[in-house]
């Protein structure tokens, strides 16, 4: 059992501001808990619980356009008038773009949680976010809406960012500004297309974790943490949205590339 309820409640604000930001959620908890030397079957409970807290802002943040979004879709299925709507395409792409996640990352599973206690290795992943972020400027700017290929693409991006410092919204964001999406587009579907990624490895995870007992350990303060971790959640989708549609990725770049050297750099001893 773990008894330090300000630890338990920094990860929850860590897990609040960094799910959304371009910044890795999974690479900034990971660093946490080597810090702090926390280990224990709650965490991996606790994680859990922290990912349904943020998923909840996700779908509060957006519940008009899912809303819309999967009427239209139903609509589709009843008339060619329906399947002409943006909400039909929509749905298709979530679903192309959510089996390509899951080809992707439920391969990788084992070699990610072994790389969850490798600071050196989040480190890596962290570099390879500054370096996703680096590179948006170097697209042309987007017009495009959603189409099919953009959303296999950002599907294979979302499953490859289940490695620890590797952000799933940047890379998210930044395959579907490569693949010439507009800004707000692009925003909008990495953040749609995350819900179902998240409530099937929240399943998964679930099920594991009940087979093992693992849900009786929880952390002192996880509820205070969860709460905490949702409404920083909501805050950082308001201002992740205006910093996209700002085009301020370089700031997240610079954070991400000053962090990872430093979980390499000490990961290796250097200081």
């Amino acid at each position: 059992m773990i008894t330090f309820n300000i630890q338990t409640l920094l990860l929850g604000v860590i897990q609040g501001l960094c799910e959304f930001l371009p910044v890795s959620s999974s690479g900034h908890l990971a660093l946490a808990q080597i810090f702090f030397g926390l280990e224990s079957e709650g965490l991996l409970a606790f994680d859990l619980i922290l990912h349904c807290a943020t998923m909840l802002a996700v779908l509060l943040f957006f519940w008009k356009d899912l809303g819309v979004l999967a009427m239209e879709w139903l609509a589709g299925w009843g008339s060619a008038e329906g399947r002409k709507r943006e909400g039909w395409g929509y749905g298709w792409g979530i679903l192309a773009a959510s089996i390509v996640t899951a080809l992707v990352a439920f391969p990788l599973k084992d070699l990610v949680e072994r790389a969850m206690s490798s600071p050196v290795t989040v480190g890596y992943g962290l570099l390879v976010t500054a370096g996703l972020l680096f590179a948006v400027s170097m697209f042309p700017d987007g017009r495009k809406k959603l189409f099919m290929g953009a959303a296999l693409f950002v599907g294979l991006a979302q499953g490859l960012a289940v490695f620890p410092g590797v952000s799933r919204s940047g890379a998210t964001i930044v395959a579907g500004l490569f693949v010439g999406l507009g800004v707000q587009e692009a925003f909008r579907f990495s953040f749609l297309v995350s819900i179902p990624a998240i409530v099937g490895a929240s399943l998964l995870e679930g099920r594991e974790l009940l087979q093992n007992a693992s849900l009786a350990v929880l952390p002192d303060g996880w509820l205070w943490a969860a709460f905490v971790a949702f409404l920083l959640g909501w805050v950082a989708l308001l201002l992740l949205r205006r910093l996209v549609l700002a085009g301020r990725w370089r700031l997240f770049g610079v954070y991400c590339l000053t962090l990872g050297s430093l979980a390499v750099l000490l990961g290796n001893g250097v200081l």
